[in-house]
């Protein structure tokens, strides 16, 4: 009997834990059992080859949205083998995966330690079929559906030799908890039960293999890290006391935690961590208090606040916050407040997503309280409420666009600092305008530049944003061409070349890239070598240069 567990990601810099938690769960059992990785960017048929070159009895898939589409192509075509399916994805639809998809002979739904051991146990001829938990089936043409599974038991650990062996320095993941004490709306970590704590040494353990392993982003999946204030501070001064001494001194640990939780001695022992060795993801959702109680969020918004801020001003933590588009109760007017609010907190990074209504959360299964419109195929986004209408949902993902590349891309600083510190432009209808001007489409880098430059052409500031572009551009992309529009044509800048040339300590270096350009707005020249970055970027050197 030889079993296959296939893992497909979203790209090749995640892993994922699920295969190697049923790997673990089967060591030592009469099954041969082996894990396949790939991802859904891959080659169909290559892909396809390798699974059917294991010759596996049975070939058994971890489901999620951003790979079903790939896994209901693959699965018809595995050959001699019954099909398992597993995960998020099929635990709370298995009668509609049964039915509609007749290749697949099994979904487990639930936690799938325990029913991939018994189902493998059965097809090597123990056990009964109809005794293994969260195991759903056909039967003399019924279909044998089951409550998804879930145990107080804790897993096995994942982080056996055969992981290592894949991982190769990619993002790993780690869970010291399953379960969340919360149950909002549109998640379904809640419907896991109560939340259950894994060994603490054992946690720590594994905190040491990880960042010895070769993984510089160590995420824990917890929902609600910070759910056990005491827990989660033990875990955090155990990482910053063994930084540099237990494990790696180039490892970055990644935490989801309630903002609104952190209590004033989480600061203090926080305070004391190395700059970048810790990362906070912040799921506030949204500000709007009617909106957070329809969605069954409890969060003190007051606090929430404060504590961001209190986060930003540490300057050693990155703080990554989010904010999801399409929730109940929440207009247009209501969005651009919370967004407004949430840019203003200054975190490091702001990330707006749109509601998916994923099977399973009480969100996609009360129609009736939730009259939400959305995608029929994954990731089953949102696409029109009774508080946002289609159009206006539109302007929201042109705004995410201007979000992600004029904001958090981290490219553009200065134009951003400019915008929104210095002129105090509306950071919501300011980044929506640009990206309804710029498009959606992941146009080239210059291409985007020449875009965002057009949409101030007429402004009073333009040679101001001219400026800022440029060197926000200069600094961030090694070339020692311009984007058409910064680019102009100016007897001086030759004469500020030669001027820089009888200079030693300006003088080219033989053998380094430079980019040399003028600055109208501080009259003087300026440029870039491209040697040596500092914190991910060239250094802008400014040189006093008469343009007048």
């Amino acid at each position: 009997m030889k079993a296959v567990i296939v893992s497909l990601t979203s790209q090749y810099i995640h892993s994922s834990l699920a295969p190697w938690y049923l790997l673990a769960s089967v060591k030592g059992k009469n099954a041969d059992c082996f894990v396949v990785e790939g991802t859904v960017n891959e080659e169909f048929n290559v892909l396809l080859n390798r699974i059917n070159d294991q010759k596996a009895d049975l070939v058994a898939f971890s489901c999620y949205i951003w790979n079903i589409t790939t896994v209901l192509s693959l699965a018809p075509k595995i050959k001699n083998a019954k099909i398992l399916l597993g995960g998020p994805e099929v635990s709370y639809c298995a009668e509609k995966i049964l039915k509609e998809n007749p290749f697949v002979d099994f979904v487990i739904s639930g936690e799938g330690e325990k029913p991939f051991t018994k189902l493998l146990d059965f097809l090597c001829g123990k056990g009964k079929l109809n005794e293994i938990e969260g195991l759903c089936y056909r039967q003399n043409k019924k279909m044998v559906i089951k409550a998804p599974y879930v145990t107080e038991e804790i897993p096995p650990s994942p982080y056996i030799k055969e992981y290592f062996g894949s991982l190769s320095g990619r993002i790993s993941y780690i869970e010291s908890s399953r379960g969340c004490p919360f149950s909002c709306a549109f998640c379904l970590s809640g419907r896991c039960g109560g939340v259950r704590y894994f060994p603490i040494d054992r946690t720590k353990k594994e905190i040491i293999a990880l960042s010895n392993s070769g993984s510089k982003i160590i995420k824990f999946v917890d929902r609600t890290f910070n759910s056990n204030s005491i827990r989660a501070r033990e875990i955090f001064e155990f990482i910053i006391e063994n930084y540099e001494k237990a494990f790696s001194n180039d490892v970055c640990f990644h935490f989801e935690i309630a903002g609104d939780l952190l209590k004033k001695e989480d600061f203090a022992l926080l305070k004391k961590a190395p700059k970048g060795v810790i990362q906070f993801e912040i799921g506030m959702q949204s500000f709007n208090s009617e909106t957070l109680s329809a969605i069954y969020r409890k969060t003190n918004i007051k606090h929430l606040k404060e504590n961001i801020k209190k986060l930003v001003k540490m300057g050693n933590i990155h703080t990554h916050i989010d904010l999801i588009a399409g929730l109940p109760k929440e207009d247009y007017k209501s969005f651009r407040d919370s967004f407004n609010t949430a840019f203003y907190l200054n975190a490091d990074k702001l990330q707006l997503g749109f509601l998916k209504l994923l099977y399973g959360t009480p969100m996609r299964e009360n129609s009736d309280d939730f009259p939400i419109e959305f995608l029929s195929e994954p990731p089953y986004e949102v696409t029109k409420t009774p508080w946002l209408s289609s159009s206006q949902i539109s302007m929201l993902h042109s705004l995410e666009n201007a979000l992600e590349r004029l904001v958090n891309s981290g490219r553009f600083s200065r134009t951003v600092n400019y915008l929104f510190n210095e002129q105090k432009r509306n950071p919501f209808d300011t980044l929506t305008q640009i990206g309804m001007f710029t498009g959606n489409a992941s146009i080239p880098l210059n291409q985007y530049v020449d875009s965002v430059y057009h949409y101030f052409e007429k402004g009073s500031d333009e040679k101001r944003i001219r400026d800022l572009l440029l060197c926000d551009i200069a600094e961030s992309v090694r070339s020692t061409t311009l984007p058409k529009s910064l680019a102009v044509e100016d007897k001086r800048l030759k004469k500020f070349r030669s001027f820089l040339e009888q200079n030693e300590t300006t003088k080219k270096r033989k053998g380094v890239m430079r980019k040399t350009f003028l600055l109208y707005t501080e009259n003087c020249g300026a440029y870039v070598d491209y040697d040596e970055k500092i914190n991910g970027k060239y250094k802008v050197k400014k040189i006093e240069f008469d343009l007048s």
